[in-house]
């Protein structure tokens, strides 16, 4: 039996024995552009958003692209990444995604009568 369990206190009443900087906010989302090849790193998260696009479809509104700058490799998010020391996240803006948005009726009766 654990402490928790003897003393009658549920485990969330406790505070963490340490903190990890960055973890869980989006402080550490930003790649340090001093310190990257940021037109590679781009070029690499398009490459990889592309890739999504032919094998899985446009179905979704993606947050970003997290790319691995060690193996040349990433994957699309749809949400605020974790990431690993050798990672970087790239924002869809930055890739230029476009993200869908629903026209209004207006914009539809133009298109539809072109």
């Amino acid at each position: 039996m654990g402490s928790s369990e003897r003393s009658g206190e549920p485990i969330s009443s406790y505070s963490p024995s340490f903190v990890i900087s960055g973890a869980g906010g989006h402080a550490g989302l930003t790649p340090r552009w001093d310190q990257v090849d940021s037109r590679r790193l781009i070029a690499l998260a398009r490459r990889v958003y592309f890739k999504h696009l032919t094998t899985n479809g446009y179905h979704l509104d993606p947050f970003g692209v997290v790319v691995n700058s060690d193996n040349d490799d990433g994957r699309v998010v749809f949400e605020t990444p974790t990431l690993l020391p050798e990672e970087q996240f790239i924002s869809a803006e930055l890739i230029g995604v476009r993200l869908k948005r629903a026209k209004s009726p207006r914009e539809r009766q133009k298109g539809g009568s072109l």
